[in-house]
């Protein structure tokens, strides 16, 4: 049976870090053409990923909470923990302010039918692959594809 070692690109992986601005990520994000790049400190340990998705938000419109004021108190209708942080990406200069830390990985023995399942399910474009904390590969949906193409 195949794992993620046997079809992951773990050569030339692109990866980012806090301090990548967002003007040199959407850079990369135009000429690499990918969905995501796994986020990693100075020892090369996964600590999240950044999306299209996450640079896009910077662009939407602002939603500004719902509040009720009763006397002197000011109440939200929704959580303003939530606006807090739409306001941080939005207003985001470096990959820190938008990526997210609860990323989805898998490690090098995970077989490949478990791989398929997490990207379908979570609709995933790629996997970051671990052993213990550091990166080692990524594995994304083309990968897949041509592990059932290839011998």
């Amino acid at each position: 049976m195949l794992t993620a070692a046997d079809v992951m690109t773990k050569d030339n992986i692109i990866t980012v870090t806090r301090e990548t601005t967002v003007r040199t990520l959407a850079e990369l994000f135009t000429k690499h053409r990918v969905s995501s790049f796994p986020v990693v400190n100075e020892n090369n340990h996964l600590v999240g990923i950044v999306t299209e998705t996450d640079l896009i938000e910077q662009d939407k419109s602002l939603h500004i909470p719902t509040v009720i004021s009763i006397f002197d108190w000011v109440l939200y209708l929704e959580s303003d923990k939530k606006f807090e942080k739409e306001l941080k990406k939005m207003t985001g200069q470096t990959v820190g302010d938008i990526f997210s830390e609860d990323v989805t990985s898998v490690n090098t023995s995970t077989p490949l039918n478990e791989v398929a399942d997490i990207m379908s399910k979570r609709q995933i474009h790629a996997l970051p692959v671990v052993e213990g904390q550091k990166l080692v590969g990524v594995v994304s949906r083309i990968d897949l594809i041509r592990s059932m193409i290839e011998p």
